[in-house]
């Protein structure tokens, strides 16, 4: 009993392990994208790096895949979130930091079409902004 549950305890430690790094990987990510172009916002290169990474990080890319959105929807809704949300608090920047977390994008993309307004004050109640 006491082997199973040091197993159990391991592998626990390992997965715990492994998702705290995805979601470091995802945050210095955003805060990398929020550094670099927060004096050239308008950018398409910023799009194309966020989309780039979505694609390759595996929980999003699910996301995306479900919605079958590409690079036009994330340029759509950037554009909206940059209307109401272009402030930086701390790290979060809404137009940017949205797209790295698996509620938020989920949220984002199911929601494609609605107005700019609802969308950003979505996205920041779920920052706590």
């Amino acid at each position: 009993m006491e082997y199973f549950l040091l197993v159990a305890l391991f592998i626990l430690n390992i997965f715990f392990v492994f998702e705290i790094r995805c979601y470091l990987n995802r945050s210095k990510k955003a805060v990398e994208l929020i550094d670099k172009y927060w004096n050239d916002k308008k950018n398409p290169q910023l799009i194309d790096e966020i989309f780039e990474f979505v694609i390759n990080e595996n929980r999003l890319s699910k996301i995306v895949k479900k919605y079958n959105a590409d690079k036009e929807d994330f340029a759509a809704l950037y554009k909206k979130l940059l209307i109401w949300g272009d402030f930086r608090k701390y790290n979060r920047y809404i137009p940017i930091t949205s797209f790295f977390y698996a509620s938020a994008l989920d949220y984002l993309l199911s929601h494609k079409d609605d107005e700019a307004k609802s969308l950003t004050q979505k996205m920041m109640n779920y920052f706590h902004i």
